[in-house]
C-alpha cells in the first residue's frame, strides 16, 4: 500500500483499525529517538568534519551541530501548532518526510552552506515530528495514563541523546561522517510507514497561524548564537558580532510585541506569568544547556584526549543513561514525598557537580572515573526530565496540548543550542590561549584539525591544549547550571510563598 502523507487527517481512513497502545507508544518513543538522537550524534562527527575535505572554521563546526538545533527549537511550536490545526498525524507524517529530505541533502553536501541547508530542512521535520508525537500520545490514552506516557515521552528526549551517541558512533565508524546523515533517511521512512498505519486520528483545532512570529523567532535565535559563535574568530567588538547581539534584541522584542498583538499568538509571553510555568521552562533549558554541552565536548575529549575510536566514545557515554532507564519511574514518587521544589534542587545538584566533577579529568584519568561523573550527571538529568515536562504540560489546558509539547521541545532545543555554542565558543577561545606561541603565530588555528594541519610534529602539545580547554569549558558549563538551577528553584519558593 503506498504511503500518503496528507497534511488533514483522513477519520475515515484509521477510524476502523484497532490501535495497540503500547505499539503506538513504541512507536511515538521512536520518532522522539531519532529527532533528538540526531541533535547528539552530529557531534560524534565534529573530528572528521574539522578534518574532512569540506575544510570547516572553528565557527562553521558549531553552526553545522546547531542549525538542525536551532531551527528545531524555533519552529516546534509552530509545528505543535500545525498538527492542532490540520491533524496532528498529518503533520507528523509531512516531519519525518522532511527530514529524510534533509538528511539526503546532508549526505551528498559538497560544501559547508550546501550542509547547513541540509541540516536546517532536517530541523524543520524535526519541529513537525516532535510537538505531535505526545500530542498523538495524549489524544490516545486515558487519563488515568496520561501522566506516566507523558514521563516515558520525556525519559526518551534524554535516552535519545545517548542513543544518538552510540548509534552515531556505530555509523560513522564506517570512517565517513556522511553515513550518519545516510543512516538517517531510511530510518525515518520506516518510521512515516509505521505512524501511517498505526497512528490514531485526533481532533483538530482551527487556530491561525503565525507565520511572521516564527521568523522572527528564527531570526532572533539565529542572531544571539551569531553573536556568540563568531566571538572567539571575529573578535567580540567586530561589527557581525555586536550586530547579532543588537539584533537578537530587537528581534526578541518584535516578536514579543507581535504576539502580544496577535488575536491568537503561537506561543502568548502572557502565558510566562504563570510561575510553575515559567520557573519549568527555565529548568529544562539548563539541564539541556548542560546535557548537550557534555554531548559536544564528550565526543571530542574522549577521541582527541583519550584516543578512543569513534565506536567506542559513543558507547563511552553509555554510564550517564544508567539511572534514567533504572530511576525514571520512580521518580514520580519522588515527587509527591518530598514535593517539585526539592526534587528539581536534588536535580540541579547532582547535574552540576557532575559536570565540575568531569572538568577534573584530563587525558591520564582512568575511564571508571571519568563514567561515574556521567552516572552522577546522569541522576540529575533524571530527576529533573520528567518532574519539569510535567509541570508545563500541567500548566496548559488539554486544547493546547500542541503548544504545550512544542513549548517543551523548545525550552528544550533552545538550551541545547545555546549549550553547544557557549561551549563550543569557550572551548575555542581557550584552545586558542593554550596553544604554545609559535604554533598560534603559523596560522592562528582554531580546532585541533588546524592545528595539527599547521604543526603535525606538535601533537602532544595540541592534544594537551585542547584537553586544558576542554576541563575550562566544563567548569564554566558546571557553574551555570548550578546557578541556573538556584533560579530556578528561588523563583519557584518566592512565587509559592507570595501567593
Amino acid at each position: 500500500m503506498p504511503l500518503r502523507l496528507q497534511l488533514r487527517d483522513d477519520p475515515a481512513a484509521t477510524a476502523s483499525r484497532p490501535v495497540s497502545r503500547n505499539g503506538l507508544l513504541a512507536a511515538m518513543c521512536a520518532c522522539v529517538v531519532l529527532v533528538v538522537g540526531m541533535v547528539a550524534a552530529i557531534n560524534l562527527a565534529v573530528p572528521m568534519l574539522a578534518a574532512s575535505d569540506l575544510h570547516p572554521s572553528a565557527s562553521a563546526l558549531i553552526w553545522i551541530v546547531d542549525t538542525y538545533v536551532v531551527f528545531f527549537a524555533c519552529l516546534v511550536i509552530p509545528g505543535g501548532a500545525a498538527g492542532d490545526r490540520f491533524g496532528r498525524k498529518g503533520v507528523l507524517l509531512t516531519g519525518l518526510a522532511l527530514f529524510a529530505v534533509g538528511a539526503l541533502l546532508s549526505t551528498i553536501a559538497p560544501n559547508v552552506p550546501f550542509l547547513l541547508a541540509g541540516r536546517a530542512i532536517t530541523g524543520i521535520g524535526a519541529a513537525a515530528v516532535l510537538p505531535n508525537t505526545l500530542a498523538v500520545l495524549l489524544h490516545a490514552v486515558p487519563a488515568e495514563r496520561k501522566g506516566v506516557t507523558i514521563a516515558t515521552w520525556a525519559s526518551m528526549t534524554g535516552i535519545g541523546g545517548v542513543v544518538g551517541n552510540v548509534g552515531g558512533g556505530a555509523v560513522l565508524s564506517g570512517g565517513s561522517w556522511r553515513w550518519l546523515f545516510a543512516a538517517a533517511i531510511p530510518l525515518s521512512l520506516v518510521l512515516a510507514a509505521l505512524v501511517a498505519r498505526i497512528a490514531p486520528v485526533s481532533p483538530r483545532h482551527d487556530r491561525p497561524l503565525s507565520p511572521l512570529g516564527a521568523v522572527l523567532l528564527v531570526g532572533a535565535s539565529v542572531a544571539l548564537l551569531l553573536g556568540i559563535v563568531e566571538g572567539p574568530e571575529k573578535g567580540w567588538g567586530s561589527p557581525i558580532v555586536l550586530i547579532g547581539f543588537a539584533g537578537s534584541v530587537v528581534l526578541f522584542a518584535v516578536w514579543t510585541f507581535v504576539e502580544l498583538k496577535a488575536e491568537h499568538p503561537l506561543l502568548d509571553p502572557r502565558l510566562f506569568r504563570v510561575p510553575a510555568l515559567r520557573s519549568a521552562c527555565l529548568g529544562m533549558t539548563a539541564i539541556f544547556f548542560g546535557m548537550f554541552a557534555l554531548f559536544y565536548v564528550n565526543a571530542s575529549f574522549l577521541q582527541y584526549g583519550k584516543g578512543f575510536g569513534v565506536l567506542l566514545t559513543g558507547l563511552g557515554i553509555i554510564p550517564l543513561t544508567v539511572p534514567v532507564i533504572l530511576g525514571a519511574r520512580h521518580v514520580g514518587k519522588l515527587v509527591q514525598r518530598i514535593g517539585v521544589d526539592a526534587t528539581v534542587a536534588i536535580a540541579f545538584v547532582f547535574c552540576g557537580c557532575g559536570l565540575l566533577g568531569l572538568s577534573t579529568n584530563d587525558a591520564s584519568t582512568p575511564y571508571p572515573v571519568y563514567a561515574a561523573w556521567l552516572v552522577v550527571t546522569g541522576i540529575g538529568v533524571t530527576l529533573a526530565l520528567p518532574t519539569l515536562s510535567a509541570a508545563i504540560s500541567g500548566s496548559l489546558p488539554p486544547a493546547q496540548a500542541g503548544v504545550g509539547a512544542g513549548l517543551q521541545a523548545t525550552t528544550r532545543e533552545f538550551g541545547s543550542a545555546l549549550g553547544v555554542a557557549v561551549i563550543g565558543t569557550v572551548l575555542t577561545g581557550q584552545f586558542v590561549a593554550a596553544l604554545p606561541a609559535d604554533v598560534r603565530a603559523a596560522h592562528d588555528p582554531h580546532t585541533v584539525a588546524q592545528a595539527l594541519a599547521t604543526a603535525p610534529g606538535r601533537t602532544p602539545e595540541v592534544i594537551s591544549a585542547f584537553v586544558t580547554s576542554t576541563s575550562t569549558a566544563l567548569r564554566v558549563i558546571g557553574v551555570s547550571v548550578l546557578v541556573l538551577g538556584a533560579l530556578v528553584v528561588l523563583q519557584s519558593r518566592l512565587s509559592r510563598n507570595t501567593k
